[in-house]
């Protein structure tokens, strides 16, 4: 157990951050901290060192969020719904228009640029971090968020008519 111990004070700030770049909410990242220590634990036969523990732990720390929000779609949407109801709709097109329609590009984009993407802007991550939380190096981390970009730039064209 002592060593269970040790690789919890080892990583699990790091984890809690990484978390908070993905959710932006420090009551569910601590609550998906425990849950992905409780995963590791639960399948620590299956590390087999091939990359950095932190790595490994972030990839738990991935999967345990976005089961999260499988989770929780629902009860996402009527949140929505009922923050909608509190603000006139006038001041909720004038406030939030253009980052609705990002954030709806975004989310049509494939994989792994949509989570490159998130991750770098809304996270604040380096590509270095990114290529190691996605298993792969700097600059691929670099060149994925660059075409992401253009994608993102070639959907805001179609929308807007351009």
């Amino acid at each position: 157990m002592g060593e269970l111990d040790e690789i919890y004070s080892s990583y699990a700030e790091e984890v809690f951050k990484y978390l908070m770049c993905l959710c932006h909410n420090a009551d569910l990242s601590e609550e998906l901290t425990q849950e992905t220590f409780y995963q590791a634990v639960k399948s620590i036969d299956r590390y087999n060192g091939e990359c950095k523990m932190s790595v490994w732990l972030c990839q738990i720390a991935k999967h345990s969020y976005y089961k999260h929000l499988e989770r929780n779609k629902k009860q996402q949407r009527h949140i929505l719904q009922e923050d909608t109801i509190h603000t006139s709709p006038e001041a909720e097109l004038i406030y939030s228009e253009d980052k609705i329609a990002l954030y709806r590009i975004i989310h049509l984009l494939d994989e792994p640029y949509k989570e490159v993407l998130l991750l770098r802007i809304l996270g604040g991550l380096s590509f270095k971090e990114i290529g190691e939380i996605q298993l792969k190096n700097e600059n691929w981390a670099r060149v994925t968020f660059y075409r992401a970009k253009m994608k993102l730039r070639e959907r805001g064209k179609d929308n807007n008519g351009h």
